[in-house]
């Protein structure tokens, strides 16, 4: 590849000044990632494994993050979900390039309770409400027109009644062991600043090496 390096600004985050709350200063971040107009946002990479230490990753998107962890819906009976159920360890990754930013989560992951993915399905459009009861997630399907045909099944089934959350899909909630933040900064002397829970509930901070 013949590109040229990126070319990190001086923009730094310092260990000794930083929140000492991680979660106000993820959310920081976050609200000024989206201020910029990144498509996505909100997008981050959660990282599972088997209990027998094989990986998989993927895309989803955050849809909260507060003092009890951050927010993630999906099919209960998808791969992802399979994993976390056997290995409730995971890991999150967001990136926003035009800031030179990346937070990385580390934590033990629990299911939401079903009033929680009750109250949220309501919010969602109806045809992702459609898709959440067409889509066999992460099963082998015969072709898209076998999804399309289901869904519009469904379409009549439903029409003008209310559609209600079906069992198999909800909401999982991983709470933060570790959070680092990382900036990315001249001559790749990137800053990484560690917080890692204690047992009090309160975080230590600490700086590492890029």
């Amino acid at each position: 590849m013949n590109e040229a390096p990126p070319q990190y600004n001086a923009d730094s985050i310092d260990e000794k000044t930083v929140d000492p709350d991680p979660l106000m200063l993820f959310q920081r971040w976050l609200n000024e990632a989206m201020a910029t107009g990144i498509r996505l946002p909100e997008a981050m990479t959660l990282a599972t494994s088997t209990p027998a230490g094989k990986p998989s990753a993927r895309l989803v998107l955050l849809k909260q993050a507060d003092e009890g962890g951050f927010v993630f819906f999906t099919n209960y009976n998808s791969r992802k979900a399979t994993e976390l159920d056997a290995n409730p360890q995971a890991t999150l990754v967001f990136y926003w390039p035009q800031l030179e930013r990346q937070v990385r989560v580390e934590g033990k992951v629990e299911r939401i309770a079903s009033q929680e993915s009750d109250a949220y399905f309501k919010t969602r459009p109806r045809e992702s409400q459609i898709g959440a009861l067409a889509s066999p997630q992460s099963q082998v399907v015969a072709s898209r027109e076998v999804l399309q045909q289901r869904a519009r099944e469904l379409e009549d089934l439903y029409e003008g009644r209310e559609i209600d959350r079906p069992e198999h899909w909800g909401g999982y909630r991983l709470l933060a062991e570790a959070i680092e933040f990382w900036k990315g900064r001249p001559g790749r002397l990137h800053d990484r600043i560690l917080y890692e829970r204690q047992g009090d509930g309160s975080w230590r901070i600490t700086r590492l090496a890029p």
